[in-house]
């Protein structure tokens, strides 16, 4: 027995020393993911790129803006990286996107992040966020995992936009047989004999879906808009037959009734839309009528409100502010809708709500490519215009995402081994409870705080992600790196997403070449710097 013993020691020790040599060798030539860019090519999407871009340079010529340069190609795809995945590209990746010709590089990255399982993953759980919140839910009654698992099914294989959403407003059935029904059942009410909640519903459809605010009107009429009071609770009496068993999900009997406290008494409401009546069908239940109607071709509001959210998870602010206000023109006092979101709307109905093409068109605009720093003073105006790419904080998860893949010479995707995505997981959920979750107000523009920034100047995972480790990318690079010049370059491509300028280069060459510290310790520093520069935690 003992010669086994021996045998398996021996083969535990041989297996890692292979494992951690192969570790040290520098990674094999990666190979081009398959892309077709003939999609770009099509008169129909140039069209609608050329319409959206003439809608900017005209309000540019009009209102005589300065207009930023555009943007290096390196510098939209970690824009498009942080939007799409909530991380950088790796260092594999830039390779792989600078082997391209120029012309092909960004359409090969977007298709390459369109077919990635971090993508779904990412999106799925952006999206759930503006339809259930950030909330655990009732015990038992929800799933909010299996409910974004779906969702993540639902954008890899490229649903039309409009059948997901009918699913997720008329679904029956278990929670965990059927997860769209984790919608409604994320609002059941415990002291109500678990029934789901008609007004969250409304309210979740309202701004969700239709980007607006009629749950505003819940308590009163609206002081701003058009909207009453008899509209909200109109909307909500589509919920009043919706019930939770033991069967799940179901419709049944019953009528949605409000405590009218001037009146004293229960008054009873019919379901009714707040505009455009005509699209409502006759047949079906009324969550199915609802969902018809909210999803109609001829509804604005729906393809309106579906544009702004994919541009703001895009650019990292909507384009027209809030994400879920898209009153009528001038109703509440604020600016009419750009005319961009207009034709990219025209366009996602056009194309079957598809939303993939629709990412791929604003990728594509020139708007989308331009530079975020100018040599001159930018004014209000030229940033309200969009003149300039606008400056925003990353997220908490972007923030985690970068750190750990910078970390990293290999692409930390679903190719990547198990236990490391468990690990990757469990590090950023970690750190993202410890950063602070922005929750669902998602592009409120809040600043950063001082626990955030002591976080990553001397938290346990930038520590850890930064010492001399044969996993991390700070040794690899010294091991397999020529000279300073190179390292330098490396480090700032897994971190930074792009080259060091001159200064940079004068700056820390000479730091790296001093050999007063270990080589390891440099590096050390070197990382600590990049990732805790102004730069890193903002998209741009």
């Amino acid at each position: 027995m003992l010669w086994a013993k021996n045998l398996l020691f021996g083969s535990v020790v041989l297996g890692g020393a292979i494992a951690l040599g192969a570790n040290l060798m520098p990674p094999p030539e990666p190979k081009i993911t398959r892309h077709d860019a003939q999609v770009y090519r099509e008169p129909d999407f140039r069209a609608t790129v050329r319409r959206v871009d003439t809608a900017f340079e005209r309000q540019w010529a009009d209102d005589k803006l300065n207009v930023a340069e555009p943007a290096d190609d390196l510098l939209v795809a970690r824009r498009l990286s942080l939007g799409l995945m909530g991380t950088v590209p790796s260092l594999e990746e830039i390779r792989q996107f600078e082997s391209l010709p120029p012309d092909e590089r960004l359409p090969w990255w977007i298709e390459h992040i369109l077919q990635d399982g971090r993508c779904h993953d990412y999106l799925a759980e952006r999206l759930a966020r503006s339809y259930v919140g950030t909330e655990d839910g009732p015990f038992l009654l929800y799933r909010r995992r299996r409910f974004t698992t779906w969702l993540a099914d639902e954008v890899a294989h490229n649903r039309p936009y409009d059948a997901t959403v009918r699913e997720l407003i008329a679904g029956r059935g278990l929670w965990t047989d059927n997860p769209a029904t984790n919608f409604v059942s994320v609002t059941a009410q415990p002291e109500m004999g678990n029934k789901p909640d008609p007004v969250r519903l409304a309210g979740r459809v309202t701004r969700a879906f239709l980007g607006l605010r009629i749950d505003c009107a819940q308590c009163h009429n609206h002081p701003f808009a058009s909207w009453k009071q008899d509209d909200f609770e109109s909307l909500s009496a589509f919920f009043g037959q919706t019930h939770l068993g033991f069967a799940g999900i179901q419709d049944g009997p019953g009528e949605y009734q409000v405590d009218d406290k001037k009146r004293e008494i229960m008054r009873t409401v019919a379901p009714k839309a707040p505009f455009s009546e005509e699209l409502m069908p006759k047949d079906g239940t009324r969550r199915q009528q609802l969902a018809a109607w909210v999803t109609h071709p001829k509804n604005p509001y729906f393809a309106r409100a579906t544009v702004n959210r994919i541009w703001a998870f895009l650019a990292g602010q909507p384009l027209q502010a809030p994400v879920d206000n898209l009153e009528p023109e001038g109703a509440s006092g604020g600016d009419a809708l750009h005319p961009a979101i207009g034709l990219l709307a025209d366009d996602f109905v056009a194309h079957g709500f598809d939303l993939r093409r629709l990412i791929r068109i604003i990728a594509s605009t020139r708007v989308f490519r331009l530079a975020s720093a100018s040599d001159r003073d930018v004014t209000e105006a030229e940033e309200r215009a969009w003149a300039i790419f606008p400056l925003t904080r990353l997220r908490p998860e972007q923030v985690a995402g970068g750190l750990l893949q910078s970390s990293s010479i290999r692409t930390i995707d679903a190719d990547t081994h198990l236990a490391w995505r468990l690990l990757r997981a469990q590090q950023l959920n970690d750190f993202v409870k410890r950063y602070g979750d922005s929750g669902e107000d998602e592009f409120d523009g809040r600043g950063g705080t001082i626990p955030q920034r002591l976080l990553l100047m001397n938290g346990d995972l930038i520590r850890e992600k930064i010492k001399e480790s044969p996993f991390n990318a700070t040794s690899r690079i010294a091991i397999q790196a020529p000279n300073e010049t190179k390292t330098l370059e490396v480090a700032y491509l897994g971190v930074l997403s792009r080259r060091p300028t001159p200064a940079e280069r004068a700056h820390f060459e000479p730091f790296l070449a001093d050999k007063a510290l270990p080589r390891s310790q440099r590096m050390e520093d070197l990382f600590w710097s990049l990732l805790n520069s102004t730069e890193f935690s903002w998209n741009h």
